[in-house]
């Protein structure tokens, strides 16, 4: 695939959900759009994108990170009132949970971002 292609031209819009997984770069569809688990590359290292200018939301995502720990705080509550597992089962449970929660989180939330403002700059520039 060209630099000048589009994922969506070339074999389809992949879906939104394996963009963020995999973080594929929304010009070339190669997976560079991550340089650590949720922060976010300053630019595609196959076709040259530069993501920092379509990348939004460093402050909403501490929002989102919040609205994440309130509701596995609610889930976490209801299972200790149904159940009552020891602490410990409790811990090991949660803690894993929590960070792959936030992390996945917050790829998707960026990934959906970050493609919304990509199509918008595109779309303003035909």
């Amino acid at each position: 695939m060209h630099s000048d292609e589009s994922p969506d031209k070339t074999k389809g819009q992949s879906g939104i959900l394996r963009a963020a997984l995999l973080g594929l770069c929304p010009q070339c569809g190669e997976p560079t759009l991550f340089e650590a688990p949720a922060r976010v590359a300053m630019k595609c290292s196959q076709c040259g994108l530069d993501f920092t200018k379509h990348e939004r939301g460093g402050r909403v995502s501490g929002l989102f990170t919040v609205v994440i720990a309130i509701v596995l705080i609610v889930i976490a509550v209801g299972v200790e009132n149904a159940f009552r597992p020891p602490l410990w089962l409790q811990a090991a449970f949660w803690a894993p949970v929590t960070v792959g929660a936030v992390i996945y989180g917050l790829r998707l939330f960026k990934t959906v971002l970050l493609y919304a403002a990509y199509q918008n700059a595109k779309d303003t520039s035909e």
